[in-house]
């Protein structure tokens, strides 16, 4: 599977942005797509997944301020993000996990996301 992410950019306080990752090669009949984000010297930590049939879980540092969506024709994901603070600062990775009918993981390239004024 391979992951083409992109949206990421440099954004107000406040503001919005949304990212897409794109999955091609082998899809999984049962998979999870999601996005985490990693801070410098930290290690990467849970925005939002949504599993196949839609089941969706987000961070608590994002609750409230994000949504995910997919499509499963389109092999994508989407992440809506709203009211940014400076704290979102960080490199977005876009994730792909199959479960069935084997498990495997895989990650896109990050995107880097900026929240400044």
């Amino acid at each position: 599977v391979q992951l083409q992410a992109s949206g990421g950019g440099l954004v107000q306080p406040g503001g919005s942005l949304r990212l897409s990752c794109m999955a091609s090669g082998t899809i999984f009949s049962v998979s999870v797509m999601g996005w985490y984000r990693q801070f410098p010297g930290k290690q990467r930590e849970l925005v939002a997944t949504i599993r196949t049939g839609d089941i969706t879980d987000y961070g608590d540092s994002v609750k409230g301020r994000v949504t995910i969506s997919r499509d499963y024709a389109k092999r994508s994901a989407w992440l809506q993000m709203n009211d940014l603070k400076p704290e979102d600062t960080a490199v977005y990775y876009c994730s792909y996990q199959g479960l069935f009918p084997n498990r495997a993981d895989y990650w896109g390239q990050g995107t880097l996301v900026t929240v400044s004024s």
